[in-house]
């Protein structure tokens, strides 16, 4: 019991800091309806950046967080500039600045695919030297801070000009352009945004974990995409756009929750991915068998 109460812990930890990440996902899946391939590299280049300013430049840990969010918002502008003025579909110009990260993290990692912090000092270290709480305690309580604070920030930021333009692009791009608005730059900025706070969540676990990994993102829309989902599902009636923003990350958190306790009913880990690719399937599809049995219902009973 205790072995399942720890694993409990670290998923909930895990869910908050990349709940981060799922902030990220919203905005471009949710608001601009684009499924953005770039977060599976840009959630590993945070991390690269975070772990490399740490070890090799001494800098402090919530600079190299400061400089992991530069970097996914560098990634972000890369995928928004192939879409917009080159006008390449969105979510091939993430899948080509996905796999140009690839090289990319392993040049800033100094080729090698993993750069250990065992030995450095983390915000997380930081903490429990401040406080006396425990790590996963520490770990959880900065998580939770980041992500109101995101929140808070998102929700202020879409209810200025810019951001309610950048909403109101997802939602009808032609009406939005004949008011005036350049919808190139709102995407472009929306790519930005969003990937700026998957390399904050990639620098967080980083600082969690005590390592920054070449693969440490693979996989991680798939995770955005099941969160959001979840959190839509149990949150779905709450209407305003901060419940929405709030939904994502206790989706995430559900979702290690789900994953957590199915490993320890002794699932393969190898079988994650397609774990996770059930999850989301079925999140997606059952919404849309429940509507489409209302209608049906609905036309016979009017029929009869």
């Amino acid at each position: 019991m205790s072995g399942l109460l720890v694993s409990l812990q670290d998923a909930v930890v895990q869910g908050v800091l990349w709940g981060v990440m799922v902030l990220g996902v919203y905005i471009t899946y949710k608001l601009l309806d684009i499924a953005d391939l770039t977060v599976d590299g840009s959630f590993a280049m945070g991390g690269c950046v975070c772990a490399v300013m740490i070890l090799n430049f001494h800098v402090d840990p919530w600079i190299a967080l400061g400089a992991a969010t530069i970097a996914g918002i560098a990634a972000g502008g890369v995928t928004g500039l192939l879409h917009t003025i080159f006008e390449i579909p969105a979510i091939l110009a993430g899948i080509l600045t996905q796999i140009g990260l690839w090289s990319i993290n392993l040049r800033i990692m100094g080729g090698k695919s993993n750069v250990p912090l065992l030995k450095t000092d983390t915000i997380m270290s930081k903490f429990v030297a401040v406080t006396g709480l425990s790590k996963q305690a520490s770990a959880m309580v900065i998580g939770i801070g980041v992500a109101i604070i995101m929140i808070a920030l998102l929700y202020w930021f879409f209810g200025t000009e810019i951001g309610s333009a950048m909403r109101a692009t997802g939602n009808n791009q032609a009406m939005i352009r004949a008011q005036g608005v350049n919808t190139n730059w709102t995407k472009l900025l929306a790519l930005a945004i969003s990937n700026g706070l998957v390399g904050l969540s990639g620098g967080l676990v980083c600082q969690s974990q005590k390592y920054a990994d070449i693969g440490m993102g693979t996989g991680a829309i798939v995770i955005g995409l099941a969160a959001i989902v979840i959190g839509d599902v149990l949150m779905g009636k709450l209407r305003s756009f901060g419940s929405k923003l709030t939904s994502a990350v206790v989706g995430s958190v559900i979702y290690f929750v789900i994953r957590a306790v199915v490993l320890r009913m002794g699932m393969d880990a190898n079988d994650m991915k397609l774990l996770s690719a059930v999850i989301v399937a079925v999140a997606l599809c059952v919404p849309v068998m429940a509507n489409k049995w209302r209608i049906r219902k609905a036309y016979t009973e009017g029929g009869e």
